[in-house]
Formats: C-alpha cells, structure tokens, sequence
C-alpha cells in the first residue's frame, strides 16, 4: 500500500472544510446520486454518534469511512470509498479495519452494513475482513438492486 495516514475528522480542525468537501466530491463520483449524502454530509457529520476517518496521501483524501452507533451494543458502516487512483492498494481495507477499532473501544459486539452483491470487489474486501453474509435484502437500494446484509461479531463466543 501507498503510505497513507488515517486520520479522523475533526470538526474544529484548520483543513476540516477542505477535506469535506473532497470527501463529498468522492462521494458524488462513487455512488448513484440517490444513494449518496452529498446533500446531507454535514448533517450527518454533526451525529454524536457518528464517526469519520479519511486517508491521506501527500495531502490528498484518498478515501474514507462513515460508521455509527446507535446503540451501545452494535454500530453500522454506512459508508466507505476510495478513489478510483488509489484502489487496490490496501486503503479500503486500511480504513476499514481503523472503523473496526473504533468500534471495539467502544465495546461495540456487532459491526454490520449493506452491500450491492454486484460490487464483488467491496464484497470480497468485507469477507476478507471477517464479514458474514446474514440475509440477502431484497430492493434495498431500489426496486431492483438487492444488497447483502454483513456482520462482524467483536466479541468472541465460547
């Protein structure tokens, strides 16, 4: 992987203008315009219980995370890309696992998201990482797009 620096976003930050907007111009070019929060992201960014860390190469956003808590027991990916120059080089997994830790200091025993199935490389980047499959949830994204409903379980079973 590129050398990359993951750092989380911190709203009273001097660059913290300057990265969400990069991040929102990722975000228009990744996802279809529906399912992006383009138009929302610094509501969404002003949760409590909402988190954000980004990659940085040379002073440029390659790619970032958006993860919840809505509980104390179970968090939520809800967002992570990278740029198109920067895949397959180790940043989504980077950023990936840098939620994950996130989440279990906060105890946190289930971490889930939804995926396109048809977005095999993400896909393979979650089960790599330990994601489970647990159902297949059908027009999720629209009437006909599916998407898969994953988890990681943080605390271990005996």
């Amino acid at each position: 992987m590129a050398e990359g620096l993951i750092c989380q976003l911190r709203r009273n930050s001097d660059n913290c203008g300057e990265v969400v907007e990069e991040i929102v111009r990722i975000e228009k070019r990744v996802f279809p315009k529906h399912e992006s929060l383009a138009k929302c992201f610094e509501q969404e960014l002003r949760k409590h219980n909402c988190g954000l860390l980004f990659s940085e190469i040379g002073g440029d956003v390659a790619g970032y995370v958006m993860y919840s808590w809505p509980s104390s027991l179970c968090a939520s990916i809800t967002k992570l890309a990278v740029k198109e120059n920067y895949r397959r080089q180790g940043h989504g997994e980077a950023l990936l696992k840098a939620a994950i830790e996130k989440c279990r200091t906060r105890n946190i025993q289930r971490v889930s998201l939804h995926v396109d199935p048809s977005r095999i490389p993400a896909v393979s980047l979650y089960k790599k990482s330990g994601f489970l499959v647990d159902t297949l949830v059908q027009g999720y994204y629209s009437f006909d797009r599916d998407a898969y409903r994953m988890y990681l379980d943080l605390v271990e079973t005996n």
